[in-house]
C-alpha cells in the first residue's frame, strides 16, 4: 500500500486501525520491517521547549493585566500547540472574540524569545548518536508550523542532521492525520512499515498508527496527570530518550 493509498483509506475511513497484541504493559506489533528511521515529535519527545512557551505565555497575561501562571500549570499543555496556551491563558478557543489576536501576540513574543532556554532532552545527543551508529536516520513530524520549527531546529543544531523535518504547514493535513509522518518517511527513504515515531501526544500515536508505522510514547514528555497514555494503543512508553535504543534492540 503506497501513500497514497494510505491516506485515501484514512480518508474513508477515519477509524483505521491495526491489529496491535497486548504483552503486559507494552503493546507489540506483529511482523514488521527492521527499523531504519525514527521520527520524532519536537515539543515535549525531542526538546524542552516549555520554558520559552511558558516565558512567552506570562508575558502576554501580563500585558493584559493577568497574574503570570506558575510553569506546573503550563507545562502539561504545551504539546497540544498554541491554541491549547491562549484557552489555558485566558479561556477562549478558536472563533471566540479575541483569539486570533492573542494567538497572533503569543506567537510574537514566542518567535523573539524562541530558543533561550529551549534544550534537547537528557539523553537525545546520544540517542541521535546511537541511532546512527546503527545506520538509522532519523527526522522531525511536528504541529508547530515552519516559520518556529526552522529556526529552532538550526539554533538545537543537532547532530547528525536530520534527514527530513515536517513541519504542521508543510502538507494540508496535520497530526493526527497520517499524511505528515508519510511525507517524512518518503523524506528520510524508508517505508512506514521501517519507520518508528516517537511522541509524547495521543494524537502523535493516532498518525503514526495510521500510516502503518511503530510508535513509543515518551513519557518523559509533557503528558498531563489526566491523560492515559498506555490506553493510546502504541507499541510501547519509554521513560527516557535512551530506552528508545533498547526498544529497538528489542522490537526493531
Amino acid at each position: 500500500m503506497g501513500v497514497r493509498d494510505i491516506v485515501r483509506a484514512y480518508l474513508i475511513t477515519p477509524t483505521l486501525t491495526l491489529t496491535f497484541q497486548g504483552r503486559g504493559n507494552v503493546i507489540s506489533s506483529e511482523n514488521v520491517g527492521m527499523i531504519r528511521t525514527v521520527l520524532f515529535d519536537l515539543d515535549g519527545t525531542l526538546a524542552d521547549t516549555a520554558p520559552d512557551l511558558a516565558y512567552a505565555l506570562n508575558i502576554l497575561l501580563g500585558e493584559e493585566g493577568k497574574h503570570a501562571l506558575p510553569y506546573e500549570t503550563i507545562r502539561p499543555e504545551v504539546s497540544h500547540g498554541a491554541t491549547a496556551l491562549i484557552k489555558l491563558g485566558f479561556g477562549v478557543g478558536p472563533g471566540e472574540a479575541g483569539f486570533d489576536l492573542l494567538r497572533e501576540r503569543f506567537l510574537a513574543h514566542y518567535s523573539d524569545n524562541l530558543c533561550n532556554h529551549t534544550r534537547p532532552f537528557d539523553g537525545i545527543v546520544p540517542l541521535l548518536k546511537g541511532l546512527e551508529a546503527r545506520g538509522i536516520n532519523w527526522g522531525i513530524v511536528t504541529n508547530k508550523p515552519a516559520f518556529l520549527t526552522d529556526p529552532l531546529v538550526a539554533r538545537l543544531n543537532l547532530a547528525p542532521a536530520p534527514a527530513c523535518v515536517v513541519s504542521g504547514d508543510t502538507v494540508p493535513n496535520r497530526k493526527p492525520h497520517p499524511e505528515p509522518v508519510l511525507l517524512a518517511c518518503t523524506r528520510a527513504g524508508s517505508r512506514a512499515e521501517q519507520c518508528l515515531y516517537v511522541g509524547d501526544a495521543e494524537r502523535d500515536i493516532q498518525a503514526g498508527r495510521h500510516a502503518g508505522m511503530q510508535t513509543l510514547v515518551a513519557l518523559f514528555g509533557y503528558i498531563g496527570n489526566g491523560e492515559t497514555p498506555e490506553h493510546w494503543g502504541a507499541d510501547g512508553m519509554v521513560r527516557a530518550p535512551l530506552e528508545i535504543l533498547d526498544w529497538i534492540t528489542m522490537h526493531g
